[in-house]
Formats: structure tokens, sequence, C-alpha cells
């Protein structure tokens, strides 16, 4: 299907559930819980996967500080980094999208 058709056909199923025509697919999900590191999984993590603190931290979008402090754990990570830490521990290779060959 084209990306115009499966827009037109969103449109038309909008408008349908709008006058009454049609109910709404539902899903129940749940999120699982974003995890916990200790200092030591984060140095884990990062040695994981191969790389220092300031190239681990740039991948990630943090300052090699941040790595740093959480490593040492004078800091620990907040919701966002804990959660892309997690993506990581489960699939080391994702870190390599986040590169590129200079």
């Amino acid at each position: 299907m084209s990306v115009y058709k499966s827009i037109m056909q969103g449109l038309d199923e909008a408008v349908k559930y709008q006058e009454g025509k049609i109910t709404a697919r539902r899903a129940k999900i749940a999120i699982k819980p974003v995890a916990m590191f200790s200092s030591e999984d984060i140095k884990q993590i990062r040695l994981s996967v191969g790389l220092s603190q300031v190239v681990f931290a740039s991948s990630i979008g943090v300052s090699p500080k941040t790595v740093e402090a959480w490593e040492h754990g004078r800091n620990k990570p907040a919701g966002p980094s804990r959660r892309l830490l997690e993506i990581i521990k489960d699939n080391p290779d994702v870190i390599k999208q986040f590169m590129i060959n200079a």
C-alpha cells in the first residue's frame, strides 16, 4: 500500500469513527518498569560494547563526566538514560547505529 493510500485509509477510518460508524481497535498493554543500574552494572554495559567512557557518553548523548560519575557511584542515571542503558544491555549491537566511520 502506498503512503498516500495508507494516509487516506487512516483519515477515512477517523471520519467513520467520529461519525459512530465504526469502533476503534483497542489493545491493552503494560509497560515494563524502567530498570535500576548500579555503578558496576553501568561499567559492565559500557565494557560489553567495548567503548571508552568518552565514546560511550557521546553515543548516548551525555557528557563523559556523567558516565564517570555513574560508574563511580557519585550520580545515578535518570529515567531516559536508564531506559537507554537497558536497551544497550539487552541489545549491545544497537549502539553501533549511533556510530559513523570517519
